[in-house]
């Protein structure tokens, strides 16, 4: 297979939300409460939710500039490339990197809604939740149906809310939201405490996966606090880790057969030894640990095999362990517009890490995989032979993928990645309701 004929479906990118994006669908009586962009006295525009400051632009903005121009600390629309914002620029960009569709998740909200669910008054976050959603699914993705496969936000705050908001979504075509790869660490109920289970319920009735996007707990793993910026980067899958453990020995998938999860933008080259470690402990300790599997499931190889999702971006480990997997729940990804995105060079990118592999097996794995797990058919709008990256890149041949606006990386942004990372724990969400 050749660069030019692949068909590329990212089941991880993101938004850098404009500022206009609630103007259509909070109702008149909230609008002066809906989030809303400031531009702060440093010139940095920075959005907030009453006096929640939500995530800054800074690394989740970089596509197109050299690494010698990624700027941690906020930043400005101006200083990115539209297709960051701009649904129109976005396709483009898409397209002029090969690549024909994309899950998009949230930015300043935090990849789980962290920042819409922490407002004070529950009835007010739920407007909010529900505004973002049918901005995300009516407008950016509705804007090409063929493009973007929709990713939905939760009232993480009401587990019933919750649970309503996956049926809701799912009656609008989209079935994927995020969720927290870990709810306890944003003072929440843990997975294993029963509180989710209308959650996952729903999930599992809708055929709706739960994304554990990296990042999604508010939290970092725990590194010496004068750690070189270079460490936290190196050990961002660390966290993907502690999901995967923690749902290979879950003891709820009997309840919820069809339940799924996304482990995203974790990578999957580690996942092959602590398969291995699980299987081992299985052997070795549950004689007194007393692990608990669905009938038909042996172990928690079983249960990963058939209940989780992975994806990588550029990892030349995981492609050569694919027996430790099934490829059908193996995915690509993109991350554009962030620091670690392949963008513009993705299709010649995914080649140089599974080029040694069967042209059945990449297909799987570059689009098939997406399109089934997500319930997601771009075909049924645009023909085959214009979804590979040859023929998407030759409609966009006038698109410039150098981002020509910014500035150059600074002490600044070292400063800003330190603040980032010793700042204290998230704020509590609004109080969940009488389950927890």
């Amino acid at each position: 297979m050749q660069p030019e004929d692949l068909i590329l479906i990212s089941v991880d990118d993101h938004i850098a939300e404009p500022a206009t994006m609630f103007d259509a669908h909070v109702p008149a009586r909230y609008r002066e409460l809906a989030p809303r962009v400031v531009d702060e006295p440093d010139g940095v525009q920075q959005w907030y939710y009453g006096t929640a400051r939500g995530r800054n632009l800074g690394l989740n903005a970089v596509a197109g500039k050299p690494p010698e121009m990624f700027n941690v600390d906020a930043s400005r629309y101006d200083e990115m490339r539209p297709g960051c914002y701009d649904v129109h620029e976005r396709v483009r960009d898409m397209s002029a990197g090969g690549q024909l569709a994309g899950l998009n998740f949230p930015n300043w909200p935090g990849f789980s809604g962290q920042v819409l669910n922490q407002g004070p008054d529950r009835d007010v976050n739920l407007v909010m939740v529900r505004a973002y959603n049918d901005w995300h699914v009516d407008e950016w993705c509705g804007a090409y149906p063929d493009r973007f496969i929709p990713c939905g936000i939760l009232p993480l705050f009401d587990v019933d809310e919750a649970a309503r908001e996956v049926r809701r979504l799912a009656a609008k075509g989209c079935h994927a939201v995020t969720f927290s790869e870990n709810p306890e660490a944003l003072r929440m109920p843990s997975i294993h405490s029963g509180y989710w289970s209308p959650l996952f319920r729903a999930a599992s009735d809708t055929g709706t996966v739960l994304c554990l996007h990296l990042g999604s707990s508010s939290r970092s793993p725990m590194y010496s606090s004068d750690a070189p910026a270079s460490v936290n980067m190196t050990g961002s899958s660390i966290a993907s880790i502690f999901s995967f453990v923690e749902l290979v020995w879950a003891e709820f998938w009997a309840d919820f057969p069809d339940l799924r999860f996304s482990l995203t933008e974790g990578d999957i080259g580690w996942v092959p030894y602590f398969l291995w470690r699980s299987e081992h402990v299985r052997r070795r300790h549950s004689g007194w640990t007393r692990p608990v599997f669905p009938a038909g499931l042996d172990g928690p190889a079983d249960v990963f095999r058939r209940h989780i999702l992975t994806c990588f971006i550029s990892d030349t480990v995981g492609p050569r362990l694919l027996d430790w997997f099934d490829v059908d729940n193996v995915c690509w990804e993109s991350d554009f517009p962030h620091s670690d995105s392949s963008w513009p060079n993705a299709p010649e990118d995914v080649l140089a890490n599974l080029g040694g592999l069967p042209d059945e097996t990449i297909n799987r794995i570059t689009h098939e995989n997406a399109m089934r797990h997500f319930r997601f058919d771009p075909f049924a709008t645009r023909p085959r032979e214009r979804a590979t990256a040859g023929a998407l890149r030759a409609e966009a041949t006038d698109v410039d993928v150098v981002t020509r606006v910014g500035r150059p990386a600074s002490e600044r942004d070292l400063a800003s990645w330190k603040r980032l990372t010793t700042r204290a724990a998230p704020p509590a969400a609004a109080a969940p309701g009488p389950r927890a």
